[in-house]
């Protein structure tokens, strides 16, 4: 007997979130003697308590292709609500939504706490004896899932598009500086990257053979302000030019923090921003060259933005979406669907499945034998990881009228059966 599914996703979008979204549903609807109504918890958890299910089933066909090329998470929305264990009223509100509309299939698009709240669903299905399989699909532009032996997940979907778009704003930006260095010899670029640094790494995707004036700073990197001061102004009497690619979670001193609801800080609300630290103690220590450092941080267009997406990311976050529903199918409750790549120089990889319990809050961390001996770069050997992700070719997204043509779902969502809810949390 065919039981309704339940879809969201939650956290920061990416340019290919909608790619494992497209798959899940697409792959249900192979099987309608397994899958009964599709629906999207619209805005994520959040959704879910609020009883707010999306009909994707009701979708057109055409609406759901076009998820491929449609970047971030308006088609379904997102959420940052944290569920905690002590929300004793929310997981009794889930499993009472659960109840309510037939669901024996969750699915959770996301990154660390996202996998933590799949497998809070799977645990209270088990505890409740609730005849629900709850699935985990990763996302995160971090890379930050999983363990640093890459044995649970070698890359995380969204991932391979962030690093292109770096690869590619990097060499744009040189072009620019070669030009303006006379009045502007110092660029300073934030990247994101909270703890993390594999999105500013990327950059020197653009600049392999090492031919640019490009330092890179990660938030491991461990380098003081005084001392990125010396090594920018070093850099600058050699080549006249500098160009400073600086992760939002550089060590700069306090830039009153501000924190998203899942304790994380959001660097895009604080007061300063660390690109301005930057060029402002750069300025005031002085240039060993004629003019001024300036700068700009890259927003959410590193997340957002359909053409830098990378074809094997795109590719890729479909086929763990589909590898999810074969989870629920033939492997049963807590679990989350994984990518490990193959041995060997031609790059392929395996989609597979880890227990959500060892990746729900996971960590991992930029790899120290990755970090260049100077701090301000990136070895090879991090080359050869990412290279393979950012794919050749631009994806290409349909316009209409010059303008880009994104899915538009139709606002058909399923009657509400219970009362009304505020999720505990606020």
């Amino acid at each position: 007997m065919a039981r309704n599914v339940i879809v969201a996703q939650s956290g920061g979008p990416s340019p290919v979130i909608n790619s494992s979204l497209r798959g899940i549903i697409e792959t249900c609807r192979r099987f309608p003697e397994t899958f009964g109504k599709v629906y999207g918890g619209w805005h994520g958890i959040e959704g879910v308590l609020k009883e707010e299910l999306l009909d994707l089933s009701a979708q057109p066909e055409e609406e759901v292709a076009l998820l491929r090329t449609t970047p971030a998470a308006g088609s379904v929305g997102t959420c940052r609500y944290k569920l905690k264990d002590h929300q004793e009223k929310d997981m009794a509100r889930i499993l009472e939504v659960l109840r309510a509309h037939d669901i024996g299939y969750f699915f959770y698009i996301g990154g660390n706490d996202s996998q933590h709240t799949a497998f809070r669903v799977s645990e209270l299905a088990r505890e409740h004896g609730l005849d629900v399989t709850a699935v985990g699909v990763p996302k995160t532009i971090d890379n930050d899932v999983g363990d640093n032996a890459f044995k649970l997940i070698d890359h995380t979907p969204g991932y391979g598009s962030v690093a292109r778009y770096w690869s590619h704003i990097v060499q744009n930006a040189d072009e620019e500086n070669r030009g303006s260095s006379p009045a502007d010899p110092v660029l300073v670029l934030q990247a994101m990257g909270r703890k993390i640094g594999y999105i500013p790494a990327a950059a020197r995707l653009a600049d392999p053979n090492r031919e640019i004036p490009l330092q890179i700073y990660l938030a491991e990197s461990g380098v003081t302000l005084e001392e990125m001061a010396d090594k920018v102004n070093d850099q600058v009497s050699r080549d006249g030019r500098c160009i400073v690619v600086v992760s939002e979670g550089f060590d700069a001193g306090s830039l009153g923090e501000v924190r998203d609801s899942f304790g994380h800080t959001s660097f895009g609300s604080s007061q300063q921003s660390v690109f301005q630290v930057v060029v402002n103690y750069l300025n005031s220590v002085g240039l060993n060259a004629r003019g001024k450092a300036r700068g700009q941080v890259m927003g959410t267009d590193q997340r957002d933005t359909a053409i830098y997406a990378s074809t094997v990311d795109l590719d890729e976050a479909f086929r763990v979406g589909q590898k999810a529903v074969d989870i629920a199918m033939n492997d049963g409750n807590g679990w989350m669907a994984t990518i490990l790549r193959e041995q060997g120089i031609i790059y392929n990889v395996s989609y597979n499945k880890v227990p959500l319990e060892k990746v729900a809050l996971s960590e991992r961390t930029f790899p120290e034998e990755w970090i260049a001996e100077n701090r301000v770069d990136v070895t090879d050997a991090f080359l050869d990881y990412v290279r393979p992700l950012v794919g050749e070719d631009w994806v290409s997204v349909p316009v209409i009228n010059g303008r880009q043509r994104f899915t538009r779902f139709l606002p058909v969502f399923a009657a509400k059966k219970l009362k009304t809810y505020e999720p505990e949390a606020g």
